[in-house]
C-alpha cells in the first residue's frame, strides 16, 4: 500500500473515531434530565429563634391570630377595625370600617395585650400608610385610661409612628414625628424608612429609665422623676393628668388612630429587677 494512502487512511479512521465519541458524549448529555436547583422558602416572621428563647423573649403575636390581645375596655377585638394581613396586625383605616344599621361606623378602640409588663425590652416592626399616623403605647393603666376621654383610647407613653413627609402633624413639633416620645421628646439621628417599608422598633423601659430605638439606632432616652422630665410633662398635653408619669405594671398598646398601619414580629423580654 502506498505510504501516502496509508497515512490518509489512518487519519480518516482517527477522525471517524473522534466524531463517534463526540456524538456519543453529546447524546448522553442531551438525554440527561436537567437538575433544577432546590429553592428553600423560609420565613423569620413572628417566630423566636433559639437564641431569643434562651434570652427569655416572649412572642406577643403569632402571625395568625389575636391570641393574647383584646380591645381596651373590652373582652374581644373591636369588630371591623383590626385584621390580620400577610402575617401582620393591620389597623383598618376608618374609611373602610363597616357601618352599623344606623349608618354609623362600628365602634373602634385601641388594641392591648392581656398581659401586663413593668420592666421590659420590646421589639417589633411597623409600616405606615401614606400620610398615616399611629403609635405604640406602653406603661398603660387601663383604669387610668378610662378615667379620661376619649373612651377606648389608651393613656401612656407613646412611641410615635408617622409619615413624617406626608402627615401635617410632623411640622407642628419634632416631638410629634416618627420615633418620638410623643409630645415630650424629639428623636435624634433618625433613619426612617420610606412609607410602605417596615421599620424596626426597640423600646427599653427599666425602672425609671426609657429608651427609643429606630432601625438599630438609639434616638432618645429619658428618666422619670427628675426635674427636666417633670418640666416636659408640665408643658405637654398630659399636664392635667396627675398620674401620667407614674410607673405602672402596664399594657402594651397598638393605637387605633384612623389610618392604616401594620405591626409584626412583636416580642418582649421581661427584665428582672
Amino acid at each position: 500500500m502506498h505510504k501516502s494512502f496509508s497515512k490518509f487512511l489512518t487519519l480518516a479512521l482517527l477522525f471517524a473515531l473522534f466524531m463517534s465519541c463526540g456524538s456519543k458524549q453529546e447524546t448522553e448529555t442531551t438525554d440527561q434530565t436537567p437538575v433544577e436547583p432546590q429553592v428553600v422558602y423560609t420565613s423569620d416572621l413572628n417566630i423566636l429563634t433559639d437564641g431569643e428563647k434562651d434570652e427569655g423573649w416572649i412572642l406577643l403575636f403569632d402571625g395568625e391570630s389575636f391570641d393574647g390581645w383584646r380591645g381596651l375596655g373590652r373582652e374581644g377585638i373591636p369588630e371591623g377595625h383590626w385584621t390580620i394581613e400577610d402575617g401582620a396586625i393591620k389597623k383598618v383605616p376608618s374609611k373602610d370600617v363597616p357601618l352599623q344599621e344606623d349608618g354609623q361606623p362600628l365602634e373602634g378602640g385601641d388594641l392591648i395585650t392581656i398581659q401586663t409588663f413593668e420592666d421590659f425590652e420590646l421589639s417589633l416592626e411597623w409600616k405606615i400608610s401614606p400620610a398615616g399616623n399611629s403609635g405604640i403605647k406602653y406603661n398603660v393603666s387601663e383604669e387610668m385610661s378610662y378615667s379620661y376621654p376619649p373612651p377606648n383610647a389608651a393613656l401612656g407613653f407613646e412611641y410615635q409612628m408617622l409619615d413624617d413627609d406626608g402627615h401635617p402633624d410632623a411640622p407642628v413639633s419634632d416631638s410629634h414625628t416618627a420615633a418620638s416620645l410623643y409630645d415630650l421628646i424629639a428623636p435624634e439621628e433618625k433613619n426612617l424608612k420610606p412609607v410602605g417599608e417596615f421599620n424596626t422598633v426597640r423600646i427599653v423601659f427599666r425602672k425609671n429609665h426609657g429608651e427609643h430605638w429606630l432601625n438599630g439606632v438609639k434616638v432618645l432616652e429619658y428618666d422619670l422623676g427628675i426635674p427636666p422630665m417633670d418640666e416636659l410633662i408640665a408643658a405637654s398635653k398630659y399636664k392635667n393628668i396627675p398620674d401620667f408619669a407614674k410607673k405602672w405594671k402596664g399594657h402594651i398598646v397598638l393605637q387605633d388612630h384612623t389610618d392604616a398601619v401594620w405591626f409584626r414580629n412583636i416580642k418582649i423580654r421581661i427584665i428582672e429587677p
